[in-house]
């Protein structure tokens, strides 16, 4: 999709408007919400999915659900009934995503289609004037995420990333903890436990022990070609349409997936929004050993990741945290002294702990204590001891934001930037990208140049911070 070539890919406009985009990119399509008459905007949903419909449970709070899309008429299906009377009676459903963005009434997107989906449909609705709400991870590529953070500066719109855990509230129904994230980072930046010299981001262990996997019928409630977007063309099964995390094609993995989460907390706490590691070097295991139609992406994985600051980042699967997430795979798989002693062997001096961690989350280590957050609540002495000792009115803060969609709807009426920008989200899922590249070149160190967002030293690793993409589903800019 070239500059603005969204507008020829679908999407019906008049040659004055046509016009005006190319002249102006600011100049919005559509009546801004902050100057509707309705307090309520009209929100269209892509991504009819789990996290869709989650994400759309939110949004009806704060706007009206007039239109919903995915490639499976199934889940156009499902979600409209499940929202019942929290869409309008008249709601519009669709396959192609483009058809929904062709309407007039729609004010504000909420996209949470699958990863590789991302940027493609959140430029299609930044470029026909909408606001836009989209799940995380931020991008497929480190090359597709420079495109996304400009197209949302291009555009003059209101863009918001789902990652909830920038806000109080990470849960449709609230969390044990009212704000762990929010009080952690703000413990860190004051130094509270003194000087920070390492951060712990720890995900959970998914099983990708599957396949291979033998050709199916396609549904006929399923656009499969639609589906596959920007990925190599392959034959339908159904262990390729769900889990899609299993497959390179459609994401960057867990790492990606939990990772962009938690790094974007590592890095809010490290005072490293806009920048980045300087090197990178991580190893990861492949359950299917490369063998043809079976889960392609690592399950455990170790990544080392140095920033100028001087601190330094273990990125990591929690062998004990066994999660599956309803996924259809083998069960996990241990890991043998020889495969712990190659993965955690990366330089000197990592924790014995880390072999065997049983947490989801991040630690921060200063040289005076640490803290350890999670969803659930922030662990440590200065968070014990916070109630006694509270941080001093001058003491640095986070951005208030209770509710991660309300943030956002309350950014669409005022036009200001919202919690979890697009810079924040391309800088946080970067180290993920990083690592996920050192994997696949077998556990090569990388250097990373943050100021101008580029691999030092390494063609290899430099082809693969894009990806070839599947005509006509391109992304170019």
């Amino acid at each position: 999709m070239k500059r603005r070539g969204f507008l020829q890919s679908g999407a019906v406009f008049s040659a004055a408007a046509l016009a005006a985009l190319r002249t102006n990119p600011l100049i919005p399509t559509y009546v801004r919400a902050s100057e509707m008459k309705n307090d309520r905007p009209n929100v269209g949903i892509i991504g009819c999915g789990g996290q869709g419909n989650t994400d759309a449970r939110f949004a009806a709070d704060y706007g009206d659900i007039v239109a919903v899309a995915d490639v499976n008429t199934l889940k156009t299906d499902a979600i409209a009934k499940n929202l019942g009377e929290r869409v309008k009676a008249d709601l519009g459903k669709y396959q192609d995503y483009r058809q929904l963005l062709d309407r007039k009434d729609i004010d504000v997107i909420v996209q949470a289609a699958t990863d590789h989906w991302h940027v493609r449909i959140n430029i299609d609705a930044l470029q026909s004037g909408r606001d836009v709400y989209g799940e995380k991870p931020f991008s497929l590529t480190i090359d597709e995420g420079k495109i996304m953070r400009r197209a949302v500066k291009e555009s003059g719109r209101v863009f918001q990333l789902g990652t909830q855990q920038r806000s109080a509230f990470q849960y449709y129904d609230g969390g044990p903890h009212p704000r762990p994230f929010q009080e952690a980072v703000e413990l860190v930046r004051n130094g509270r436990i003194g000087k920070l010299k390492q951060v712990w981001v720890a995900i959970p262990y998914v099983s990708m022990k599957g396949g291979p996997f033998a050709p199916e019928p396609v549904s006929e409630t399923l656009n499969w070609d639609m589906y596959q977007g920007q990925a190599p063309e392959h034959p339908y099964t159904s262990h390729r349409y769900h889990p899609f995390r299993g497959w390179y094609e459609y994401c960057g993995s867990m790492v990606a997936d939990w990772g962009n989460h938690h790094f974007d907390v590592a890095q809010w706490g490290m005072d490293t929004e806009s920048t980045g590691p300087t090197t990178i070097e991580a190893r990861g295991i492949f359950p299917n050993e490369g063998r043809p139609d079976c889960f392609n992406v690592p399950d455990r994985f170790f990544s080392r990741l140095q920033y100028e600051n001087g601190v330094e980042v273990l990125f990591f699967a929690s062998l004990n945290v066994r999660e599956t997430y309803g996924f259809p795979v083998d069960p996990h798989v241990e890991t043998s002294k020889e495969q712990l002693d190659w993965m955690f062997g990366i330089g000197e001096d990592v924790p014995e702990e880390i072999r065997s961690y049983t947490r989801n989350g991040v630690m921060f280590i200063g040289d005076q204590s640490k803290i350890f957050v999670n969803r659930a609540n922030v662990y440590g002495k200065a968070a014990e001891e916070l109630k006694e000792h509270p941080l001093p009115a001058d003491a640095w803060r986070v951005r208030p934001s209770e509710i991660h969609m309300k943030n956002f709807f309350d950014c669409v009426k005022s036009r200001e930037e919202p919690v979890a920008t697009a810079e924040i989200g391309h800088r946080s899922l970067t180290p993920c990208h990083l690592t996920n590249i050192s994997i696949r070149l077998g556990g090569r160190k990388i250097t990373w140049d943050p100021v101008n967002e580029t691999i030092v030293g390494d063609s290899e690793a430099v082809a693969m911070m894009s990806r070839e993409q599947r005509k006509p589903y391109t992304i170019e800019w």
